[in-house]
């Protein structure tokens, strides 16, 4: 699994929710399908006039989810910006030809109220639930990178396993100290919580 190919399973998925937020701090969400993929990022339209268009302009902070028949999760968190202008026509016809659709709403030159946004950084997470144990990675396009998520187990581990019996996806391993493998953890805090000496940490906190 890479970026490259989240992307064709989100091309592949077609209608995806988009998540803003609004000036007032509340979350938003909308199903867009009116999106063309490149191998490095993704192009969407919008109307002007839209709320979507207004939140973008004003932060640029989205979070992109696709969730595929076989229980593939595939989350990417970016900041859109307008495509340059003297590409926008260009877009916006690419977009209008891949989806036909798209000239019922928008008929004739009704289209010139659209803008084009561009995606060309952005964090990809993979998160696989139709596997056991289940499998996760994440990837960057562009200029982004990997977040650290998640929890690591640090050098104060006892080596009592409590962490291990607890796991419900057994993906940490026995040693000195005990290690999580991270490609399978599901990120849901029982070894955090019931490690008897607190020596699971975040990993956000161990950088």
């Amino acid at each position: 699994m890479d970026a490259k190919t989240c992307l064709q399973k989100l091309q592949y998925v077609g209608v995806l929710a988009f998540a803003t937020v609004d000036r007032e701090g509340n979350p938003q969400v909308r199903n867009i399908s009116a999106i063309h993929y490149e191998p490095d990022g993704i192009y969407f339209f919008t109307a002007r006039g839209k709320d979507f268009c207004r939140e973008l302009l004003a932060d640029g902070r989205v979070q992109i989810l696709g969730y595929t028949r076989y229980k593939e999760m595939i989350r990417l968190s970016a900041r859109a910006v307008p495509a340059a202008d003297g590409e926008q026509k260009m877009w916006i016809d690419t977009i209008f030809a891949e989806q036909p659709y798209l000239s019922n709403v928008y008929p004739g030159d009704t289209r010139d109220i659209g803008i084009v946004f561009q995606i060309k950084d952005a964090q990809i997470e993979y998160f696989h639930l139709g596997v056991n144990p289940i499998f996760r990675e994440t990837y960057v396009i562009g200029n982004e990178k990997v977040p650290e998520k998640g929890y690591q187990i640090t050098q104060d581990c006892i080596g009592c396993g409590t962490c291990a019996r607890n796991c419900p996806q057994r993906c940490i391993e026995s040693g000195k100290p005990y290690k999580i493998m991270q490609e399978h953890c599901l990120h849901c805090g029982s070894c955090y919580e019931r490690c008897p000496v607190q020596a699971v940490r975040s990993r956000r906190e161990c950088i």
